[in-house]
């Protein structure tokens, strides 16, 4: 009878759950009409045809949960580098890549010739974006736009995104069914947003239309197009590691500082086997992803250009070193000894709580390693005579902890 009674009170509860719930969803849904009639009437306004807006709309009549899903979440722990390059540089994806450069090497040196970005870059950035064309993503790029545009937090970028879509659509790129990309928009296989699409994809087959998904004369000419047009250097490599001398100071690391090579030269920066990297007017950085304790790269031009594409630098880096290893130049020669411990976000908020009570400023806690975080453990570390690399590592948290003890 007990048994009985709760299947009872649950079923009495699932009923009440789906009455208060059910007007919420209509409301939404006949907000979302409305907000797509709106939508639909200012495409029409720019030259969208009905025609083109019926096909790109058809099934498309609310919001996607998964895409507002995954808009929310945010990762548990922040990856380190070391697990970043372990997920994305592998013996298989090295031996694919080879393969392909060798099958479309006329294609590829064509792309060379006329935009000066060397084979071995374009298929890393392939391999990277796409995994050379198998993840592309799965989702209907109209609906996931229409979906984030609807949604108040970013909306205006992203209908300005939704209203390029329909412009793709109309120029007769893609059929809408066919214009299938990530989950926040990102299409085919060099994961173009619709306004990088349209600013710079390229018809690279001639046939009139620019297809990212399927032609892969399209793809890698776009994503050369896109290089190009950054500012990417052909003949020159993105960067190198290197070892850094004894007495290095840490404050000259980043992005934000660039000496010339012989200046780094100077400094006693070298190669990796110990000669010197030799004298020349271009301007490098140097960028330690892991610390201190982690590997060095001297990264140039194509490196900072690789960053107009994803800001990054692990996934700079990534697209460099492999590159070179198509090519069959070795593994990072200084990766950490041991795995690093990740940082999960409750641990980055409380270091970031941690500085502030140390008297450093980094705005809100956020669990978020961003720009300002990195700048204020570089300088705590400057006021306690530590290696300044602007490192979070979970040893830095920890001694974080132990000092704040010490000073209750």
């Amino acid at each position: 009878m007990k048994q009985r009674l709760c299947g009872v009170g649950s079923t009495v509860l699932i009923a009440l759950f789906l009455i208060l719930v059910r007007p919420t969803l209509a409301a939404e849904n006949e907000d979302f009409a409305a907000w797509l009639a709106a939508l639909r009437s200012e495409a029409a306004s720019k030259g969208i045809s009905t025609s083109t807006l019926d096909a790109a709309f058809t099934g498309v009549d609310q919001p996607l949960p998964r895409v507002l899903e995954l808009d929310r979440s945010q990762p548990e722990f922040v990856q380190t580098f070391s697990g970043y390059m372990q997920r994305r540089i592998s013996d298989t994806r090295i031996r694919r890549g080879r393969e392909l450069l060798e099958k479309h090497k006329i294609l590829l040196k064509q792309l060379e010739k006329q935009y000066g970005v060397q084979p071995q870059y374009l298929v890393s950035f392939w391999a990277l974006e796409s995994n050379f064309g198998d993840d592309t993503g799965g989702f209907s790029v109209i609906n996931a736009l229409a979906t984030l545009a609807f949604d108040p937090r970013r909306s205006d970028f992203f209908r300005s995104e939704l209203l390029t879509a329909l412009k793709i659509i109309q120029a007769g790129h893609i059929k809408p069914a066919d214009m299938t990309g990530s989950w926040a928009g990102a299409m085919g296989q060099c994961q173009f947003m619709p306004s990088t699409f349209t600013h710079y994809a390229v018809d690279g087959d001639g046939d009139g239309r620019i297809d990212i998904w399927h032609s892969l004369p399209d793809v890698l000419s776009s994503a050369a197009h896109y290089l190009a047009e950054s500012g990417w250097k052909g003949g020159e490599r993105w960067g190198r590691e290197v070892v850094l001398p004894k007495n290095f100071e840490y404050e000259l690391t980043g992005t934000g500082v660039r000496k010339s090579v012989t200046d780094w030269n100077a400094l006693g920066v070298k190669r990796l086997d110990g000669k010197p990297i030799g004298n020349g007017d271009m301007p490098a950085s140097i960028v330690v992803p892991a610390g201190a304790d982690g590997p060095a790269f001297l990264t140039y031009n194509n490196f900072r250009t690789t960053l107009v594409w994803n800001r990054s630098n692990f996934y700079a880096i990534a697209v460099g070193h492999l590159a070179d290893r198509f090519m069959g130049e070795g593994p990072i020669a200084h990766m950490p000894a041991r795995e690093e411990r990740a940082l999960a976000r409750a641990d980055v908020e409380e270091l970031q709580n941690l500085l502030i009570q140390a008297g450093l400023t980094i705005g809100n806690p956020d669990g978020v390693l961003g720009t300002r975080t990195r700048e204020a453990v570089r300088d705590y570390q400057i006021r306690h005579r530590l290696k300044p690399d602007g490192y979070a590592s979970y040893e830095f948290l920890e001694m974080l902890r132990s000092s704040s003890a010490a000073s209750n």
